[in-house]
């Protein structure tokens, strides 16, 4: 059903493909005026008008810009109402991939009367039109930006409606309570049989154990949207960059003997067991009179102090260093993965003082140990994730802010039915109104423009 409210009826075009070159540039438009601009436009080889053809056809032909010259030739597909993405009509150009080809041919639609889209606008449309709700929309957001085949797979099954169908199941459990809580109050409280409230109260219990459910995807969402930042510290020529380069597979760093080597952070993209990292190989960490060498330890302390997960380097073939004592003493024991390193020259470390989520012995020269210390981090990573599991979608930070605030006042409501239902039943449905309220913005039966904003404007332009 269409959400009227906020909608624009200006048609609209954008470049939907990536900037740069490419065998194919798409131009797309939506809007009421889409035949008329696209005839403006668009000459077919065969002279039929674009605007009489069928829903899903293609036509073959030339852009033209005002006098007639020639622009590009390319395909525009047809998409009429409401069989399209946004449930406009919808046409789709289709020229040479090119910055300069594709600027002149959304040029040309904008000046036969189509207005620049903004981020996101397409989908905006879609969710307006009733095509999707606010979560598949997110979900498209997210398989755009996924950064593993998990992430996509999570990303795909939200498009689909799967997260979409849990938060609907607890909505329509909220509003039968509400509604039968509210049904109780024209009743003589004589009439009303005595397994009424116990019923609703039921029924509110179960619900519970669903949202609950859904609040412990959390941990996951996190980590497959936004990734998780690792940081590699440990004292001068431990092998900090030796272990990025291993983990990446390639050589990435300068490895070298001379201590002080790595005076900079260097940031690398990883995947491990489907959760996208970000791998930050830091300076060695020790007292020094080097500026340039403080700031890059300065620039280490801060990420460590931000990241997710540290890994911490120590060379186990010599005695225990005091800098690396004092260091290990302050980890945080559920945020961090000890590596000692060389351990082909000998092990010197004790490990029984210190408490970390794991010690892992390895050599990295000769690659050993490498996969047990991507176990280890995976293992340290995971925690309240269920990442072993089959990819399934999984809720956002909006979406858990929205969940608490629903939660709690539906907890709110339970209290009520707990003491002297008969009445506080008013109360108890208030509260169970305020969480339908904020259960209602995650898929978006309830919405305003600021929320919609929020959600579309990180959306590219075209999509």
């Amino acid at each position: 059903m269409p959400r009227m409210s906020l909608y624009n009826p200006d048609t609209i075009a954008a470049i939907a493909t990536p900037p740069g070159e490419g065998g194919v540039g798409i131009v797309r438009i939506s809007g009421p005026n889409v035949w008329e601009i696209t005839d403006a436009l668009f000459q077919p080889l065969d002279k039929t008008p674009v605007s009489v053809r069928e829903h899903g056809t293609f036509a073959y032909g030339k852009v033209t810009d005002r006098e007639g010259e020639e622009i590009d030739t390319g395909l525009a597909l047809i998409m009429r109402a409401p069989k399209s993405y946004t449930r406009e009509d919808v046409v789709e150009i289709q020229g040479h991939g090119g910055a300069v080809g594709m600027r002149r041919i959304l040029r040309r639609c904008l000046e036969a009367g189509a207005r620049m889209a903004e981020p996101g606008e397409f989908t905006k449309r879609a969710f307006l039109n009733g095509r999707i709700d606010l979560l598949q929309a997110e979900g498209i957001f997210d398989l755009i930006r996924a950064r593993s085949d998990r992430a996509a797979s999570a990303a795909l099954e939200q498009m689909e409606g799967k997260l979409s169908a849990q938060f609907n199941g607890i909505y329509e459990a909220f509003l039968e309570v509400a509604a039968n809580l509210e049904t109780t109050l024209d009743f003589v409280e004589d009439e009303l049989p005595d397994d009424v409230f116990s019923g609703i109260a039921d029924l509110l219990d179960r619900t519970f154990q669903s949202l609950d459910k859904l609040l412990d995807t959390w941990d996951e969402g996190r980590l497959l949207r936004e990734g998780a930042r690792v940081v590699i510290l440990g004292r001068p020529n431990a092998g900090k960059s030796t272990l990025l380069n291993a983990l990446l597979g390639f050589d990435r760093a300068i490895v070298s003997s001379t201590a002080g080597t790595t005076r900079d952070t260097i940031e690398e993209g990883f995947v491990l067991d489907g959760i996208p990292l970000r791998i930050i190989d830091t300076a060695g960490l020790r007292e020094t009179d080097c500026d340039i060498e403080a700031e890059g330890i300065r620039r280490a302390e801060a990420h460590s102090e931000e990241a997710h997960l540290s890994v911490y380097l120590i060379d186990a073939s010599q005695p225990l260093h005091e800098e690396d004592r004092v260091r290990l003493e302050k980890l945080d024991p559920a945020k961090s993965v000890v590596l000692l390193n060389k351990v082909d020259l000998g092990n010197q470390f004790s490990s029984f003082k210190f408490q970390v989520s794991s010690f892992v012995e390895a050599s990295l020269v000769s690659g050993d140990g490498v996969e047990d210390l991507k176990r280890a981090m995976a293992e340290a990573l995971e925690k309240g994730a269920d990442l072993q599991a089959p990819p399934h979608a999984v809720i956002s930070e909006r979406h858990r802010h929205l969940l608490i605030q629903s939660h709690t006042e539906a907890k709110q409501a339970r209290a009520f039915l707990n003491r002297n239902v008969e009445e506080n039943a008013v109360l108890a449905a208030e509260h169970l109104r305020s969480a339908l309220e904020h259960l209602g913005q995650v898929t978006g039966r309830q919405y305003h423009e600021e929320l919609l904003d929020n959600i579309f404007s990180r959306f590219c332009i075209g999509k």
